[in-house]
């Protein structure tokens, strides 16, 4: 991971970070109790290929049942709050007060977006992230049931089919993000992708999408 320095000697906007997103880069902190920002540029950059999508079985069974009520940009600060919170195997988190009121203001300008899963009138998961033109980059996801993170990831995923996308910005490549066919990609390759894609007209609210039957619709044409 290529780190491009701190965030010092100038105030870091929200229209500064979404120049950082347009130039590939992003910013993370230490932790949550640390205020500075660091900016990121991974040499390897995870990114999600829309047209190479895997959602298991069990997960469309999941979606079929309609285990969970799933909605977007309804709860955005309470699923940046639930990105933050501790985790198995994660103590400590990198969403810090000023990442936290960013990106909110990003929200605010109609620059992020959450997707949210309920269940029985409770936030269960979720996950947000930054759009930009037929770019989306991910920053994070929670889950408070099994499987609540991962509905909200094919929900989203279908978003993006939908509404002309043709980039999914994951970051990271994790394990547990490569088993929906997440991939890596060299710098070279992602700016040139991200080039491309930050000119595309893409629509979040595109109409027909967000229902768990246009999902396993999509998936459908996808196998």
């Amino acid at each position: 991971m290529a780190r491009t320095g701190r965030g010092k000697g100038f105030e870091i906007t929200p229209a500064v970070l979404l120049k950082a997103y347009a130039c590939g880069i992003f910013p993370m902190a230490e932790s949550s109790t640390d205020p500075r920002l660091f900016w990121v540029d991974p040499n390897e950059r995870g990114i999600l290929p829309l047209d190479g999508f895997h959602c298991p079985r069990s997960l469309k069974k999941v979606i079929k049942r309609e285990t969970f009520t799933v909605t977007v940009d309804t709860a955005f600060a309470a699923v940046v709050d639930g990105c933050a919170e501790p985790a198995p195997g994660r103590i400590e988190t990198w969403i810090n007060p000023t990442i936290r009121n960013l990106y909110l203001a990003l929200f605010e300008e109609g620059y992020a977006h959450s997707v949210e899963t309920w269940r029985d009138g409770f936030l269960v998961g979720g996950l947000y992230g930054v759009s930009l033109g037929g770019a989306f980059f991910g920053e994070s996801m929670f889950s408070r049931e099994t499987d609540a993170s991962k509905v909200a990831l094919a929900f989203l995923w279908e978003r993006m089919v939908r509404g002309g996308y043709t980039l999914l910005d994951t970051q990271f490549l994790t394990s547990h993000l490569a088993r929906f066919g997440a991939i890596e990609i060299t710098r070279d390759v992602y700016q040139a992708r991200l080039a491309e894609a930050i000119e595309a007209d893409a629509t979040f609210y595109s109409a027909g999408a967000g229902t768990s039957v246009s999902v396993l619709q999509a998936l459908s044409q996808t196998s």
